[in-house]
């Protein structure tokens, strides 16, 4: 009897670590924010759907180095909810009549990397701010967000740019992991100066989009992976994978909405579209761009894709 209790002891004591072994993997693997995302690499779903022509290439490279040399961005930081200095780039447009737009990048990202969507704002008049998420760019942090905690850093931004501009009519941008971010923050208590938000290809919730990649790259179900996974985030980053749900706080918005994805999207996976869309309440719109994958709506059709945005945004922030 006492061997078969020391037997049974060892065998638990070999799966609590055979479990904490496999969250840390994966919670390295995707979350920390130190370990180089090399899956990212070569990711086929992340390859090019549409040939984009060099020209319409090389025009949009230029006209983002023209507005660069001749737009002087300032740095500037925020402390977020856990003292983590976090910092952005501000790009004070003097034309400004209040308008004030903030881009929020991807996963694995970095703010200067959206030079083309912070263009796109200033000329049409607004200031802009950009911020590193916490663990990307300068900021500080050694863990990936996932939008989850990256909501409340952005409702600090607001508040940072309230106190530069009380009269602030503000657009929330996000593309990817930034479109999840700007979802996210959609469900908390806004200022009524947030007056629309646009999210490109971003998520349904952050569990659902790892057990996605999760069977799509090792072929592994979500149990119990997953569970060992939230467990080493819980105990390193402080979150619930299980908690961070663009549908639940999209749910809970008062802020209209415009939804992107492209339908060939197999790393975001198009049908997350309408997951998001129809739990919003709020008046909103969705751009479906045929035939384009992941982050690449804006690239392929660059025009219907800002008149779109444009238009949407007219009808709450006058231009």
């Amino acid at each position: 009897m006492k061997k078969i209790s020391i037997v049974t002891i060892v065998v638990l004591l070999l799966l609590v670590i055979a479990y904490m072994l496999v969250g840390n993997y994966f919670y390295n693997y995707a979350l920390n924010a130190k370990q180089e995302k090399e899956f990212l690499e070569g990711n086929p779903h992340l390859k090019k759907t549409v040939t984009v022509s060099g020209n319409v290439v090389a025009t949009d490279e230029m006209k983002n180095t023209e507005f660069l040399s001749k737009h002087q961005l300032s740095t500037t930081s925020i402390r977020s909810f856990d003292n983590l200095k976090l910092t952005g780039y501000e790009y004070r447009n003097q034309e400004s009549s209040h308008k004030w737009s903030i881009v929020v990048h991807g996963y694995n990202g970095r703010a200067s990397e959206m030079t083309k969507y912070i263009r796109h704002f200033y000329e049409k008049g607004y200031s802009v701010v950009a911020p590193d998420l916490r663990g990307h760019g300068n900021s500080q942090g050694d863990y990936i967000g996932m939008g989850w905690h990256d909501r409340k850093d952005v409702t600090q931004w607001i508040q940072y740019v309230l106190k530069k501009d009380p009269q602030a009519e503000i657009a929330l941008f996000g593309i990817s992991m930034g479109g999840a971010t700007v979802m996210m923050t959609s469900g908390e208590e806004l200022p009524a100066n947030v007056k629309v938000i646009i999210e490109d290809c971003g998520y349904s919730s952050v569990i659902d989009e790892f057990t996605y990649q999760l069977k799509d790259l090792f072929h592994l179900p979500k149990f119990p992976v997953m569970n060992a996974a939230n467990t080493i985030t819980k105990l390193r980053a402080g979150y619930d994978l299980n908690e961070g749900s663009a549908v639940k706080q999209v749910a809970k918005s008062k802020t209209p909405m415009l939804f992107i994805h492209g339908d060939a999207d197999t790393f975001v996976p198009f049908e997350m579209l309408d997951e998001v869309y129809n739990a919003a309440k709020v008046k909103k719109e969705k751009l479906i761009v045929p035939g384009v994958g992941h982050g690449e709506a804006e690239k392929i059709d660059s025009e219907k894709y800002w008149n779109t945005v444009w238009g949407f945004i007219g009808r709450y922030i006058p231009a």
